[in-house]
């Protein structure tokens, strides 16, 4: 490894009493793949999402899930509001360098986030070198 802080990608963390099975059907079909759909022994259904496509920042990553989750069919649309967590987790891989920096989010998608009821989260993997 070189050290260098870069994005890795962005993950749709879903919870939820209902089966997820049904909506990770239908992201699927959307370009968005599960890693998981499991209930647990708690009896609430977890799930983790991620883009077919590879991005080098976290903006184009979430617009593309987004694309899909708001042209959500019902009963799809009503799996989604039934999630009590819908969170957006970017993660970068954490170096020395560069000195600086820095990505964002536009104000357009963070209003799409939020129409969505999504949040937002970062986790940083550190260095393994």
């Amino acid at each position: 490894m070189d050290n260098t802080i870069e994005y890795l990608n962005t993950d749709l963390d879903l919870i939820s009493s209902g089966d997820l099975g049904p909506l990770a059907s239908v992201l699927k079909a959307g370009g968005i793949f599960d890693l998981h759909v499991t209930r647990m022994d708690d009896g609430l259904w977890y799930a983790r999402f991620e883009t077919n496509e590879t991005y080098s920042e976290p903006e184009p990553n979430i617009a593309a899930m987004l694309d899909v989750l708001e042209k959500l069919p019902e009963p799809m649309r009503a799996s989604w509001d039934q999630c009590t967590l819908r969170e957006f987790n970017i993660g970068y891989d954490c170096g020395d360098k560069p000195w600086a920096f820095n990505q964002g989010l536009t104000a357009e998608l963070l209003g799409r986030m939020a129409a969505a009821r999504a949040t937002l989260r970062f986790t940083l993997y550190p260095d393994k070198g």
